[in-house]
């Protein structure tokens, strides 16, 4: 079997307030205030797709938070958000490695962000086979085309397939063209999951 885990709040602990909460500090900007503005909105999207570039991606978010910050201090913040790694996903993974079954990682993520979590770390990486990044594939989860990416060049067939990830839409998409798909809704998710199958 091939199973694909996503990153974020599956394997490592993101939390985007921690990033408001650095550019608050920074602008002088209500917490509440950068809260209420941010979205995961289209240029969101074309950063993850690698569409855009990082200093444009940090203009379009200064203005539409109404901030403003220099280049390095957005960078400060939107690396902040990496909480921590789950160590039992990755002893999870490191098990099905051991069992002789494919382990592989599929993020939407963005040039930035990959400047932080690989250094950071970098048992994450040690503890998949290969790391499939939206940016770099140049397409993003949901869309049904990166499953289908990742599947051809895994060299399988979508019921050979197994994906985690924590976002309902993400998990529709997969299932939508027949790999088996789970929403983590927490760190008991996936263990809870296997147990089920032994």
């Amino acid at each position: 079997m091939l199973y694909i885990f996503d990153l974020g709040n599956v394997i490592v602990d993101i939390d985007f307030n921690r990033a408001l909460g650095v550019w608050s500090n920074l602008s002088g900007a209500p917490l509440a205030q950068l809260q209420h503005n941010f979205a995961f909105d289209p240029i969101f999207e074309q950063h993850e797709r690698g569409e855009i570039t990082d200093r444009e991606f940090a203009e379009a978010v200064c203005k539409t938070l109404q901030i403003n910050l220099s280049y390095e201090q957005f960078t400060v913040g939107w690396q902040a958000l990496f909480v921590g790694v789950r160590q039992d996903m990755l002893a999870r993974m490191q098990s099905l490695r051991d069992a002789g079954e494919r382990v592989v990682i599929l993020s939407n993520t963005n040039q930035l962000h990959c400047e932080v979590w690989p250094t950071h770390y970098p048992e994450v990486i040690q503890a998949a086979d290969a790391v499939y990044l939206s940016h770099q594939l140049k397409m993003r989860k949901p869309e049904s085309r990166i499953y289908q990416a990742v599947l051809e060049k895994e060299g399988v067939s979508a019921d050979q397939a197994v994906f985690f990830d924590d976002h309902p839409a993400n998990i529709a998409a997969a299932e939508a063209i027949g790999i088996t798909a789970v929403q983590v809704t927490g760190p008991e998710t996936v263990a809870q999951w296997f147990s089920g199958r032994e």
